[in-house]
């Protein structure tokens, strides 16, 4: 580690600096890609959103994409992680670990529209976000397969990827379709009705035999 990462300043190493600049400038991202109003992303915008120079947004990216990508990821981590720790602390019956499940990603877009709108809005048409899409769809099926073995000793193969393609696929659409006021619903009606879908396509699943 160079010197200049390991002195203290006000507390901070250099490292714990960097670190916090990175953080910044993902949040200034987060901000201007999830404007209600579409707002270019830039280096020099988003420099000026976090009160940074370029020196400091290029210490952390090559470029603007490569920050679109750190805020897509970002979004999609911090969702996972939370609506996986309500899952596990929802207690062992399956029915309440979906429900649970689905209670905390709908707040979480909810609370926060910035992260539905990278995630979901059909108005983004920004290629790096469109790749990363495409990636966190297939990351978020993995997770739901997880799931349903371990919650509903479904087995591995063919039909439990169908399965969970289709409904990471649906729950996107619908929310893409909530969050624009297309779906006229209550955030209450919505994780009802979800959770009634996702567990009557797990209750028609084949199960080991024995």
């Amino acid at each position: 580690m160079a010197a200049s990462e390991m002195r203290v300043y006000g507390g901070m190493t250099g490292a714990d600096r960097r670190t916090e600049r990175r953080a910044q400038l993902i949040e200034a991202g987060l901000d201007l890609l999830g404007a209600a109003e579409e707002e270019q992303l830039t280096v020099r915008h988003v420099c000026r959103r976090a009160g940074l120079t370029p020196r400091y947004f290029y210490e952390s990216f090559a470029d603007r994409d490569e920050l679109v990508s750190a805020v897509h990821e970002h979004v999609v981590q911090t969702i996972a992680a939370t609506t996986l720790a309500a899952v596990e602390a929802a207690g062992p019956r399956a029915e309440a670990k979906i429900r649970a499940g689905l209670e905390r990603l709908v707040r979480a877009v909810a609370g926060d529209p910035r992260r539905g709108r990278v995630l979901f809005s059909v108005t983004l048409t920004d290629p790096v976000l469109a790749r990363r899409r495409l990636e966190s769809s297939r990351f978020f099926a993995r997770l739901l397969s997880g799931q349903a073995r371990r919650s509903y000793g479904i087995p591995d193969g063919p039909r439990l990827e169908l399965a969970a393609q289709f409904v990471v696929g649906g729950l996107a659409q619908i929310l893409t379709a909530w969050l624009s006021g297309t779906l006229a619903m209550s955030e209450d009606e919505l994780v009802a009705e979800c959770a009634r879908i996702f567990t009557a396509l797990a209750d028609r699943e084949p199960r080991p035999s024995g």
